[in-house]
């Protein structure tokens, strides 16, 4: 019997309001209500000695106007955009990236990754669980229970958390197609749904609005419906009228409760209720969880640096959450379809979605090298595909040109967790339609972020029944350490 959609939405955690001391039922503990705190314990998991944050641009950014540019292409071809020199000798990018282009030393791009489809929802499920087939009976109208799991559910169950914190999580919204669709490829699948990631949900959905916000918002087709969202992290203070002293007696008789619960549960539902409730009691009290998510409060330079829009706080959080404990961070730079550029594409592209992409993640990169923490966090961005080599024009949609879905070809860009930067791996042909040296597949994409995490690549992780599945489902792209 198939979820049904709110039950995949369940675990996320609702800005300025779910996750308080009586809303969790930390005082009535009620498990549904904590899935969203991912802490499962699990026979095979490890600890992580280092981190990863997955940015994941949702609508497929195009190869030919960023990374994986054809100057010499003819002009349907190579489009508007003319390439920089960047730090790194031969090495080229789209002109309106230029923070990215002079700290190429820091990083390193794949210009030949490749799936089967053109489909917005096969490519999301392909590149959000590393696996470039779709599961038997797999629909791209909703999540389904034997989806594959997601990268953030997998690396979720199998490495520790640390400092109690849930070890995967996705920020700031889950995607949602503007129809008002959940895409499917983001949630745990057959893993089961108190595998989800923690979905930590500071951006509200707006079905016509895109990018980032309230400074580089758009609509591809400029329907003139204003946005008017705020960005706002999600409470976690105590509901009014209870006292930290108060939370610690009933943290107490939570204590006597379980002691009592040990003598009907068995010890692998004892030690995931501790997990649950060690999560609970760590979002609530811990003071760097309140500000890791508290990002539009953050420190006015801190937030000119990154832009003080959804792209910038988004990466800040990112790297606060890291910081603070998080294994793993899916980023998603922009709800359903915001780099989906049929049209309009070179205008909206230079105006509203390359500039803030290129302050935060300079300002990103710049930071976690600071700190020494670039080292041990590896920084992957990709989107769901590349685009089509030609430039095209839809006139009932659009007024000017762009282009349409390519899952042939796409370029992902790498930093930090080990990645040598200045560094090109894989080819594509003359118009970045196909991949001519050292094609990579959404199992290579993943496999390079569990090696990342420091996974072994004999992990395996046991379903409900019982039954091993393997984590790798293919090697770490080679050329990148």
């Amino acid at each position: 019997m198939g979820l049904q959609n709110n039950h995949f939405r369940h675990p996320a955690i609702a800005r300025r309001a779910a996750l308080q001391a009586g809303g969790i039922g930390l005082l009535g503990l009620g498990m549904n209500h904590l899935a969203g705190l991912r802490a499962m314990a699990s026979s095979g998991s490890i600890s992580a000695p280092r981190s990863c944050i997955y940015i994941f641009l949702s609508g497929g950014l195009a190869q030919h106007d960023s990374f994986d540019m054809k100057p010499n292409a003819p002009a349907e071809i190579r489009g508007e955009f003319r390439p920089i020199s960047t730090s790194t000798p031969g090495l080229q990018i789209c002109e309106h990236l230029p923070g990215l282009a002079v700290r190429s030393e820091m990083w390193s791009i794949c210009r030949s990754l490749t799936h089967s489809t053109n489909d917005h929802s096969g490519g999301h499920h392909m590149m959000l669980t590393g696996r470039g087939d779709l599961p038997p009976g797999f629909s791209p109208g909703q999540p389904r229970p034997n989806d594959w799991p997601s990268i953030a559910a997998v690396a979720g169950a199998v490495t520790t958390p640390r400092n109690n914190l849930p070890p995967a999580a996705v920020i700031p919204e889950q995607l949602v197609h503007y129809s008002g669709r959940i895409i499917p490829g983001q949630f745990a699948g057959i893993m089961g749904a108190n595998r989800n990631p923690w979905f930590v949900e500071a951006s509200p959905f707006h079905s016509t609005s895109y990018g980032a916000y309230p400074s580089h918002e758009f609509d591809h087709q400029d329907r003139g419906n204003p946005d008017a969202r705020n960005f706002e992290a999600p409470s976690l203070n105590l509901p009014h009228g209870l006292t930290r002293r108060q939370l610690d007696q009933r943290v107490s008789l939570l204590g006597e409760l379980e002691r009592q619960c040990r003598s009907l549960e068995d010890a692998q539902q004892t030690a995931n209720f501790d997990r649950y409730r060690q999560g609970a009691i760590s979002l609530l009290v811990d003071p760097s969880v309140r500000e890791a998510l508290d990002v539009t409060r953050a420190d006015s330079a801190v937030q000119d640096r990154y832009g003080r829009n959804s792209f910038g706080w988004s990466l800040l959080m990112a790297r606060r959450l890291v910081e603070a404990g998080v294994n793993l961070v899916q980023v998603n730079l922009g709800n359903n379809e915001t780099w989906d550029t049929h049209g309009n594409a070179f205008p909206h592209l230079k105006d509203n979605l390359f500039p803030p992409t290129d302050r935060a993640l300079s300002a990103l990169l710049d930071d976690l090298e600071s700190s020494g923490m670039l080292e041990n966090t590896l920084i992957i961005m990709a989107g769901e595909f590349g685009r089509t080599p030609k430039v095209s024009l839809l006139p009932s949609h659009y007024k000017l040109p762009g282009r349409d879905h390519w899952g042939a070809l796409q370029s992902i860009w790498l930093a930090g967790g080990g990645i040598k930067g200045g560094r090109v791996i894989g080819e594509s042909d003359a118009i970045a339609a196909y991949a001519t040296a050292d094609p990579q597949r959404p199992e290579n994409f993943a496999a390079t972020i569990y090696q990342s995490l420091g996974l072994p690549q004999t992990l395996s992780w046991q379903d409900e029944f019982g039954r091993p599945h393997h984590v790798y489902h293919g090697e770490p792209i080679p050329g990148l350490t």
